[in-house]
C-alpha cells in the first residue's frame, strides 16, 4: 500500500510511482493504517521519465482495479527535447522567476537611484587657467569664463557663483573640497586654454567638491575661427551635465551667441576683460576694443550694450566730461535694444544715463527695473538702481537694492564702498566706517575707499583722521584732492587748502577736473558764492556727483541758500 503525503490518497497498485492526482512522489504505508502511516523518501529515478497510463472511464466497472497497472519507460525521441517531470518544472519555474525578480530589483535600483541621487544645484566655475605661456592671451581664458557663468547662470534653479567669487582663486592651486567648503558649492569646474597659432584646445572637468571625483571632463580642439561655435557647445555640454533636461527656452538662453564673427567676439572679450579692472585708462581700452568689435559685426548688439555700459562712467573716472561721453552711451544704449531689447547691460546704461544725464528719475528707474526683469541676478542693475533710489533720500530702499547686489556679486569692491556711501548719505557714519574697512581689509589698495573712509570720517567732524585716509587714497590712485583741501581748509589749514586749489586750477587747463573738487575747496574756506559757482558749473556738465547735492552731508550748510534750491529742483532732485 501506498500513500501521497500530500493529498493521503492510497494507492493500493504498488507499481505506482507518482499520486494520480496532484503527481506527487508515493510514500509506502508500512502498517497500512492510514493513521499510523511512516513517512519516509520513496526513491525516484530521475534518469528515466514514466508514463502513468490513467484510467479513461468513469463507470466503477472500467475504473475498478482488475489488474495491475503497467509503468512503461517514456520513448526518447532522437533531437527532441524530454518532458520534466513536475517535481523539475517547479524547480525550474522558481529559478526562472527569482532570476526574474532580481533582474527587476537591479532595473529598479538603477532607475530609483538615478531618480533619487541629488542633482547639483550649485556650480563654481573657475577661471580657465592660461596655459599658451602668453599674457595677451589672458583676455580669451577669462572671457570664457566670464562667458560660460553668463551661460549658466540662465538656467533656473541653479546657483552660479558670481565672477568677483571665482576670480579670487585666480593663479591659486585648486582645491575642490575647500572651495566647495568656502562657496557652498556642489560642484566645481576647470578649465585649461591653449592657443597655438590659430589651434585652440580647451580641457573642462567638472568636479565633485565633496568626494572630489571627476564627474565629467571633455577635451575641445577648435579653430580660432570656431570660438563662437565652441563657446555655445561648451555651454550646452555642461549645462546637460547639470540639469537632466532643460527646458526649450533655458536651453535657447543658455546657447545663445550674439555674433557669428569669431573675431569680434574676441574683440568684445578684450573689451570686457579692460572694463572689468574700472580704471581710467582701462575704460578707455574697453571702448576701442568694444568699437573695433562692432565695426566687424554692425549687429553685435552685445558689443553696443558693452559701448554703453563704458561710456557712462566715463565722466566718473574723468576719462571725459559727461556732456561727450554720455550722449554716446545713450547712441550705444539705444542701438543696443533696437537689435535684442531683452539685453539686460543695455537697459542698466540707458537707466544710468537717463538717470545721472537727463536727470528723468522716473525713466531711470524704469528701465533699471526692465533689466532685473530680463536678468534678475545682473548685481550691476542691482547696484545702480540703487544709487538712483538713494539720490532721492529713499535710503532703506536702496539699502535693499544694495545688498541684493553684494549678494550676488559678494566681493565687489565698488559694489561694498557704494553701500556704504549709502549710510553716510544716510548719516549713519559708524556704520559706513565699519563698512569702508571692510571693503580695505579685502583690497587695501582700492583707492576709491579710501577717499571715501576719509569722506566718512571727514562727515562726523574727525578731520586729522579724514586727512590721513585721503592722503592715501591720492597716493594710491590720485582720487579725492577736492575732499583733502574741504578737510585741510575745515581743520584750519587754510593755506595747505590754497595751494590745492591753485593746483587744482592750473591741471584743468590742461586736463579734464571736476568742479565739484574746486567747489568743495571754497566751501572749506567759507567762500559759498564761489562754492555755488562750480557747483552749478558741474550740474550744467552733467557730472555725476550732481545727482547727490540733495543728499551730500558736505553740502549740508548750502540747504537754505536759493541758488542751491534752484538747483535741486531744476534736476528733480528733493530738497
Amino acid at each position: 500500500m501506498k500513500r501521497c503525503p500530500r493529498c493521503n490518497r492510497l494507492e493500493s497498485d504498488d507499481a505506482l510511482a507518482f499520486c494520480r492526482a496532484d503527481g506527487t512522489a508515493l510514500i509506502n504505508d508500512l502498517n497500512g493504517d492510514a493513521n499510523t502511516a511512516t513517512f519516509q523518501s520513496g526513491g525516484v529515478s530521475t534518469e528515466i521519465q514514466t508514463s502513468i497510463l490513467p484510467a479513461t472511464s468513469t463507470t466503477p466497472e472500467i475504473s475498478r482495479p482488475t489488474a495491475p497497472t503497467t509503468v512503461l519507460p517514456e520513448t526518447q525521441t532522437p533531437g527532441t527535447t524530454r518532458n520534466l517531470s513536475k517535481p523539475r518544472r517547479r524547480g525550474l519555474v522558481i529559478a526562472v522567476l527569482a532570476l526574474a525578480c532580481v533582474g527587476v530589483a537591479i532595473a529598479s535600483y538603477v532607475h530609483f537611484s538615478r531618480k533619487n541621487s541629488p542633482t547639483i544645484q550649485s556650480i563654481a566655475v573657475m577661471p580657465f587657467v592660461n596655459e599658451s605661456g602668453d599674457a595677451d592671451i589672458e583676455y580669451l581664458s577669462d572671457g570664457m569664463t566670464d562667458t560660460l557663468i553668463n551661460s549658466l547662470s540662465q538656467i533656473a534653479d541653479l546657483n552660479v557663483k558670481a565672477r568677483s567669487l571665482v576670480f579670487r582663486y585666480k593663479g591659486k592651486e585648486i582645491d575642490p573640497k575647500k572651495i566647495g567648503t568656502e562657496l557652498n558649492v556642489q560642484a566645481i569646474l576647470t578649465g585649461r586654454v591653449v592657443q597655438r597659432g590659430d589651434q585652440l584646445t580647451l580641457n573642462l572637468e567638472l568636479i565633485d567638491a565633496q568626494t572630489e571625483n571627476a564627474l565629467w571632463g571633455n577635451k575641445y580642439e577648435r579653430k580660432s575661427n570656431d570660438l563662437v561655435s565652441l563657446q555655445s557647445q561648451i555651454a550646452r555640454d555642461v549645462s546637460s551635465k547639470l540639469k537632466s533636461k532643460l527646458s526649450n527656452a533655458d536651453a535657447a538662453k543658455v546657447e545663445k551667441t550674439y555674433t557669428a564673427d569669431a573675431e569680434a567676439y574676441q574683440l568684445y572679450l578684450k573689451g570686457k576683460f579692460h572694463w572689468n579692472k574700472r580704471t581710467g585708462e582701462a575704460l578707455k581700452q574697453a571702448a576701442t576694443f568694444y568699437n573695433q568689435a562692432i565695426e566687424k559685426d554692425p549687429s553685435y548688439a552685445l558689443a553696443f550694450a558693452g559701448l554703453a555700459e563704458t561710456y557712462v562712467l566715463f565722466s566718473s573716472y574723468d576719462v571725459a566730461a559727461a556732456t561727450d561721453s554720455m550722449p554716446q552711451a545713450k547712441a550705444a544704449a539705444l542701438r543696443a535694444l533696437e537689435i535684442d531689447d531683452s539685453l539686460a547691460e543695455a537697459h542698466t546704461a540707458l537707466g544710468f544715463y537717463l538717470s545721472n544725464y537727463e536727470w528723468d528719475r522716473a525713466g531711470g528707474e524704469r528701465e533699471y527695473r526692465r533689466a532685473i526683469e530680463r536678468k534678475p541676478n545682473y548685481a550691476t542693475a542691482h547696484h545702480w538702481l540703487a544709487a538712483d533710489l538713494s539720490s532721492l533720500k529713499r535710503f532703506d530702499e536702496s539699502l535693499v537694492e544694495l545688498r541684493r547686489a553684494e549678494e550676488l556679486d559678494p566681493l565687489s569692491r565698488i559694489i561694498g564702498t557704494n553701500l556704504a556711501d549709502t549710510l553716510v548719505f544716510a548719516r549713519r557714519y559708524d556704520e559706513a566706517i565699519a563698512q569702508y574697512k571692510r571693503v580695505l581689509v579685502r583690497d587695501p589698495t582700492f583707492s576709491y575707499a579710501q577717499r571715501a573712509l576719509g569722506w566718512a570720517y571727514g562727515s562726523k567732524g574727525m578731520y586729522p583722521e579724514a586727512i590721513v585716509a585721503t592722503r592715501k587714497s591720492i597716493e594710491l590712485g590720485n582720487l579725492g584732492t577736492g575732499y583733502l583741501g574741504l578737510w585741510l581748509a575745515k581743520s584750519g589749514k587754510r593755506d595747505e587748502a590754497l595751494k590745492l586749489l591753485n593746483e587744482l586750477k592750473q591741471e584743468s587747463a590742461q586736463n579734464y577736473v571736476q568742479s565739484y573738487n574746486l567747489a568743495l575747496i571754497y566751501l572749506g574756506l567759507g567762500d559759498r558764492p564761489e562754492a555755488l559757482n562750480h557747483l552749478e558749473k558741474h550740474m550744467l556738465s552733467r557730472g555725476e556727483t550732481a545727482n547727490q547735492y540733495a543728499i551730500a552731508p558736505e553740502l549740508d550748510e548750502l540747504r537754505s541758500e536759493p541758488r542751491f534750491k534752484a538747483m535741486l529742483k531744476r534736476m528733480n532732485l528733493p530738497e
